[in-house]
């Protein structure tokens, strides 16, 4: 083939006078090559494309998997918490328990107190009373204050001193209170009265005005009695 593209390239010239064109080197070749580049450039478009998609997933399934460990911690945390609260519920039913057999206890020790005291006040002591008011009757004394005005008078010297007890315990605890200021600094105590010196200081300028103003008058007297000695003289 190459021999007669050189026998046609030497051969006679045209009737026009020009030199018709001829393909020159392997042009199949560089056909095969230019076709081959260019679906190179389609494949790797392609390439780019999903390695741009799988990089994006990546991030994607980074980011799923910090917010699944985020939560497994917020779990967590909220396990120890509900576990936290579930034995803080059962300490206060079992607390609660307690209080409610107490309560029974004590209704039942109050119950029995008030019979016994019911069983006394209308059996031995309404016995003992009403020997004790007969003979005082007898002997001239007034009667035994009742039952319900001692029980009184106890209470109150009771609620009294409960009064008393409660104040001694609160004044100390007010002092502290007045002695810090109100930004919790304590407070400076000012002396009383007047400053040192400033009594003393005032008694003496008006000691010496009136030494000054004696002498002044002494020496005014003195020729006044000058004047008297001279006719005498």
């Amino acid at each position: 083939m190459s021999s007669a593209a050189a026998a046609s390239s030497s051969g006679p010239p045209t009737a026009n006078g020009n030199t018709p064109l001829v393909a020159q080197g392997d042009w199949i070749k560089n056909l095969v090559h230019l076709a081959k580049t260019a679906e190179l450039k389609k494949h790797a478009l392609t390439l780019q494309l999903h390695t741009a998609h799988i990089l994006s997933a990546h991030a994607s399934l980074d980011q799923k998997n910090k917010q699944i460990q985020d939560l497994k911690e917020q779990k967590n945390r909220l396990e120890s918490e509900r576990l936290r609260l579930l034995n803080c519920l059962r300490e206060v039913n079992e607390d609660r328990d307690k209080a409610d057999l107490l309560e029974v206890t004590l209704n039942k020790e109050c119950s029995d107190l008030q019979t016994k005291i019911q069983v006394i006040t209308d059996g031995e002591y309404a016995v003992a009373k009403a020997d004790v008011d007969r003979l005082r009757q007898e002997l001239g004394e007034s009667p035994v204050p009742s039952l319900q005005a001692t029980i009184e008078e106890k209470s109150q010297q009771y609620l009294k001193e409960l009064r008393l007890q409660s104040e001694a315990i609160n004044t100390p605890t007010k002092r502290s209170a007045d002695e810090l200021g109100s930004d919790g600094q304590p407070t400076v105590k000012r002396p009383r009265g007047r400053p040192k010196g400033s009594k003393t200081k005032a008694k003496q300028q008006p000691a010496a005005g009136s030494s000054g103003t004696a002498s002044a008058q002494k020496n005014a007297q003195t020729p006044a009695l000058a004047g008297l000695r001279d006719p005498a003289a």
